[in-house]
């Protein structure tokens, strides 16, 4: 661009408030260069992750520096998109507080929920865990509160985003995240950008079927049969039963603690992780077949838990078809409001520029 076209553009930016004069450059010669970089500061953007029973928060300024996080459990009571939206907008208005932040430099949210999402029109069509998350109109009600840019997309995908952006993913154009808890999903990441599919549900393996175990045609608004075994709610139907039988006496409220077992070398608690590490190795290869992707990351807290990670990657390590690399998460539980900001930053240009 000639000097002129510079100056005009360094001019309206300037006006808009988006740069900072920083003093002048070494000389070169001739008359000093000015030197300016971009106010990070002129506004701050936010990624949700809207859990079961629980809602995260992060705050970053433009360039995504992490300015506050927070996490929080929602009492039973607080659960619905109404209650939910009313705990965020509390939550958020005092974080703002804590940093001094006027509501209006809000550039942008995203908000990750656990079910398939309409990203286009910012609708959850369904969450398996509850009938009051069917066909809501999420951007519509976060409208009549927030007055910045928002975006709704599915926290799986978030996930995968985050990975992309500051996670073990950073390097790859093509890999699929694949995040195991409650439920079981995957964001599949290809050529630079999520894949949303015709219907808003690729990526939605809790539903791919099983041999000898699915019975019945799969429902959006249930679990599927994949995550009914692989997730957490199985995996501790799987240890009752063996403890019931077996006669043991170690009561277990959460999955993880029979990961953990698993590891402490208790035998029950190995065959029962072996039977998931054989599925998931099998949803792992059934998946290189199909897309092929350069990476495979393992997220949700049974998912990147060294008890199942582990045999996993040695068995799949004895297979003939080449899957390439399969990581941990890097990001843990942030890994959702981590792509909320990378949405939020990507998406916030034109708000900036005041198009």
């Amino acid at each position: 661009m000639s000097a002129p076209t510079v100056a005009n553009v360094v001019s309206d930016l300037d006006d808009l408030g988006l740069i900072q004069w920083i003093g002048e450059g070494v000389s070169g010669g001739g008359r000093p260069p000015e030197n300016l970089r971009f106010n990070a500061n002129y506004g701050f953007l936010a990624g949700v992750d809207i859990t079961a029973d629980a809602l995260r928060i992060l705050l970053t300024d433009l360039n995504g520096t992490l300015l506050e996080e927070q996490n929080e459990t929602l009492p039973k009571g607080v659960r619905s998109p109404e209650a939910v939206i009313e705990a965020l907008r509390n939550s958020l208005k005092a974080m703002m507080q804590r940093r001094n932040l006027p509501a209006k430099k809000l550039v942008a949210m995203t908000v990750g929920v656990a079910g398939i999402t309409n990203v286009r029109d910012g609708i959850v069509v369904s969450v398996s865990h509850s009938n009051t998350w069917r066909d809501v109109s999420l951007r519509d009600l976060l409208k009549q509160h927030f007055a910045c840019e928002l975006f709704v997309e599915n926290d799986t995908n978030l996930a995968a985003i985050g990975e992309h952006f500051r996670g073990v993913a950073q390097a790859e154009d093509s890999f699929v995240f694949i995040g195991i808890g409650s439920g079981v999903g995957a964001g599949i990441f290809l050529n630079g950008q999520i894949v949303h599919g015709a219907s808003w549900s690729a990526g939605e393996i809790g539903y791919l079927r099983i041999p000898n175990i699915s019975s019945m045609q799969p429902s959006i608004y249930e679990f599927g049969a994949l995550e009914q075994v692989l997730g957490g709610p199985g995996i501790l139907r799987s240890w009752n039963a063996v403890s019931n039988k077996s006669g043991q006496t170690i009561k277990l409220r959460k999955a993880t603690k029979v990961l953990d077992l698993a590891l402490e070398g208790n035998a029950a608690a190995q065959k029962i992780v072996l039977q998931r590490a054989r599925l998931l190795k099998d949803v792992v290869l059934n998946l290189s077949l199909i897309l092929n992707p350069n990476l495979f990351v393992l997220g949700g807290d049974l998912g990147a838990h060294a008890a199942l990670l582990q045999p996993t990657v040695e068995l799949l390590q004895e297979s003939e078809v080449a899957v390439t690399s399969v990581l941990p998460s890097s990001l843990g539980d942030s890994a959702v409001v981590w792509g909320g900001i990378a949405v939020s930053m990507k998406n916030s240009e034109q708000t900036l520029l005041g198009n």
